[in-house]
């Protein structure tokens, strides 16, 4: 009798187990520096803790990023790139765009500094001295939040490389970073990646601290009603996490153990 109240109680919660929703999928395309850095890992696993969601994400340019939320391919975005997210929003493919964190844009080049760019604040300056002194310089070159970023700069200063002198990676932030460290070249970063790297590249800072080198992210909820079948409440789930206050003390302690120093600089007021 003992022996069918255990295989009864053993088949009910093999039945229970079975009958548990899987989590629901929630789409994420978002940028190479926040997966490059480790950040994205980490808010991902506390997203998933209780079991109702699995974030699925994407790491690709912000650009790309973008072009998956058109395509109904995406659920949010985390994204920087603010004039291509603002467009988003008013062709009507995203909606709720907060802006909600910042790191900054660093100049990196190598540490003999060729082009003689240290000491000089602003951006477009710098880039000028690369350009007349006909030194290397590594593009990302895919249309992302950075490689936008870096044309703006280019165009405040008026010039740009010869063709031969710029090199396009079409890659993302670690590849490029890679790149131009192989190249002994200049190149543009986000902070969080260089630092992530640092122990591995020959590259140093040669340029920062310009406020045209800022560097903020932004959520977009990729429009429910343009494509119904976007996971919008997990979208949702999402969103109201990384705009919470547990979310706010993780991604402000993140990096401090590692490499020294806070990496991401959180600017939503969470309630």
């Amino acid at each position: 009798m003992k022996n069918n109240k255990f295989i009864l109680a053993a088949i009910a919660a093999a039945f229970m187990f079975g009958c548990q929703a899987k989590p629901e999928v929630v789409r994420l395309a978002t940028t190479t520096s926040v997966q490059d850095t480790g950040l994205l890992d980490v808010v991902a696993e506390a997203f998933q803790k209780d079991g109702k969601y699995k974030l699925q994400a994407i790491a690709v340019g912000s650009g790309q990023a973008m072009q998956l939320g058109k395509t109904g391919e995406a659920d949010i975005l985390w994204v920087h790139s603010p004039d291509d997210e603002k467009q988003f929003v008013e062709e009507g493919f995203g909606i709720d765009r907060t802006t909600f964190l910042h790191n900054d844009f660093v100049l990196l080049g190598p540490a003999a500094d060729p082009a003689k760019v240290k000491g000089v604040k602003k951006a477009a300056d710098a880039f000028k001295k690369i350009a007349a002194a006909k030194a290397l310089f590594v593009s990302r070159g895919d249309k992302s939040g950075t490689h936008k970023k870096e044309l703006k700069i280019w165009d405040a200063a008026k010039v740009k490389p010869a063709g031969d002198k710029y090199i396009e990676a079409g890659q993302g932030m670690a590849a490029t970073l890679t790149l131009a460290n192989e190249k002994n070249a200049y190149t543009l970063a986000d902070r969080s990646t260089y630092l992530s790297m640092k122990d591995k590249l020959g590259l140093v800072i040669v340029c920062e601290g310009d406020e045209a080198l800022l560097n903020r992210y932004s959520l977009i909820l990729v429009n429910p009603a343009k494509f119904p079948k976007v996971n919008a409440a997990g979208a949702r789930a999402f969103f109201d996490f990384v705009l919470s206050a547990p979310a706010k003390e993780l991604i402000e302690r993140f990096g401090r153990d590692k490499y020294g120093k806070q990496l991401f600089f959180y600017d939503y007021a969470v309630k």
